[in-house]
Parts: C-alpha cells; structure tokens; sequence
C-alpha cells in the first residue's frame, strides 16, 4: 500500500545560458545527465533527472537556456523552456553572480507573477566577493518578491543540500510518477548521443558544434560490451571536412573520449563507430526537428 505521506512533484531548473543549470541538474542527481561545457546552448533538449527517496520522488528538468531564437531548432528549443512553466510544482530560477536580467521579458514576466513556489538560485557565488554578493542578493530580493533566494556554487556543491532539503518540504503529498528504480526519461541512445555531441563543443569552434546532430542508428548490448553505431549530422559538405579533419584525427579523438565516457556512463565496455554525414539545413526542417525530438507539436 503506498504511504499517505509520500510527497513526488516536478521541479523545473530554467535560467538564462551558461549560468549552470545542468551542473546543478547534475548534482541533485547525482549522475552526469545533462552535458556540461563552457559554450552556451549545449542543452538542447528538456532532460528529467528523477531522485527517489523513501517517502519522497523529485522529477528535475534541466531545460534549454532562455535565447531569443534565430532559427527552427531555437524555437522548438524555447518550447520545451514553456513546457516548464505548465507541470511545474516547484520552479527553480538560477542566475548567477553579476547577472541582472532574464533574455526574454516574457519568460520573466511568468516568474515574478508565478502561482507556485519559487527557488531563486544566486549561482556562481564562489566566482565574487562579499559586497558583490550582498549587491545581488538586494538586486534579485527586488526585482523577483515572490521567490526565496538562495546563495549557491553549483560546481562547488555549496549551498545545494540547503535547496534539496527546501524542495522537499515544498512538494506536494503525490505517490511517485515514475518506478523508484527509475532515474531519467530518456533512452540510452539519448545519452550515446548527447556524449558524443559534448565531445564536439568541446574541440570544434564557431558554428560547427551548433550545426551538428548525433542519431545514434544501432545499439547492441551483450553480456560483456555495448555495440553502438552513431552517425554525426552537419548541414554542409565544408562542415563534413571540418568534423572529420586532418587524415581523421579531430573525429578519431571524439570519437576515442566519448567511448571513455560512454564506458563509465553504462558501465561496461563499449565499441563505438563514428561516421559523418550531410543532412542540409536539417535546423530549420520541421519534419527532421520532429525525427530528432525537438518539435513536439
């Protein structure tokens, strides 16, 4: 029989680029779901995180940085930004340190006249000192009167039991939406694909890491090893040359760092092959967005 007192509810993370939502996404729990890089835009997607506690179940979404969109993939992006606001029990905000506004006023404008409990999270708080600190903590206090502030380094796990402990007294009374044993929504081909995506960010520049999309074709798992075959999408034919390199080496090195990764993630060994091809302006292609789960209309 469920207990009467188990508490479960959603807990939206949204916030403008870079500011760290998916490392506090990560350190809630506990596990590297989102990817982490110094580039903005690098979650695409709206990824649940679920932390199951005897008496309690909390569904964290780390959600797309707040932009005003340029093409199709942004605004499939800032739909799953407004998805947040309608199944949100609980909304954290996070800004960081030195930051005085939210990209978009719409988006703002939902927070401050929120009908439900507000986290405003002062991020980044080990990066300044006292009196930057105290000038932000009166700023935010000001400009967002219906939320709770908390002082917080994500990176640093400062501050995050606070907010934890805070999140489960906020939630409501609810049996869990998911199986406790259950610790996100999203497939494993999800995560070979964002991997293997981060490695991207990570050593290519400009617009290529932005022009590209992983779609992971086979995913074989035997007893000892994982098969995975995953293809890397660009727009262009230059793209194409960039991603693979000189004699091969840019895409072997992506390709050798995500399989490390990848091997700790699932925690068996991996075969991972690579292959690059064009798919032009799939950006801006509702049907190729909607093939790659972004456009859920």
């Amino acid at each position: 029989m469920q207990d009467q007192n188990h508490k479960a509810g959603f807990v939206n993370i949204i916030g403008n680029p870079n500011v760290g939502k998916s490392t506090l996404m990560n350190a809630f729990v506990g596990e590297r779901l989102s990817i982490i890089t110094s580039k903005a835009q690098t979650t695409r997607h709206r990824i649940l995180g679920i932390v199951n506690g005897d008496d309690f179940q909390i569904i964290l979404s780390d959600t797309p940085g707040i932009i005003k969109p340029a093409y199709q993939l942004q605004e499939s992006m800032m739909d799953f930004v407004k998805s947040a606001f309608d199944d949100a029990d609980v909304l954290l905000y996070l800004v960081e340190l030195g930051e005085k506004d939210l990209k978009d006023e719409q988006f703002f404008n939902k927070i401050t006249n929120a009908k439900i409990p507000v986290l405003l999270l002062l991020n980044k708080i080990d990066t300044g000192n006292e009196s930057l600190l105290a000038e932000a903590l009166a700023h935010w206090q000001e400009k967002v009167p219906n939320a709770e502030i908390f002082a917080i380094s994500a990176l640093k796990n400062f501050g995050v039991p606070e907010v934890f402990a805070r999140i489960i007294e906020l939630l409501p009374k609810s049996p869990p939406f998911y199986p406790k044993d259950q610790l996100t929504d999203k497939p494993e081909r999800f995560f070979v694909n964002e991997i293997i995506r981060e490695k991207i960010l990570l050593h290519y520049k400009k617009e290529i890491p932005y022009s590209v999309e992983i779609d992971t074709e086979e995913f074989f798992e035997e007893e000892n090893i994982i098969r995975i075959r995953s293809v890397i999408m660009v727009e262009r034919e230059t793209q194409k040359g960039i991603i693979i390199g000189h004699k091969g080496g840019p895409l072997k090195r992506v390709g050798v760092e995500a399989r490390r990764d990848l091997e700790k993630f699932f925690g068996k060994q991996v075969h991972l092959e690579t292959y690059v091809k064009v798919n032009k302006n799939w950006r801006s292609d509702n049907r190729q967005l909607k093939r790659f789960g972004y456009n859920q209309k």
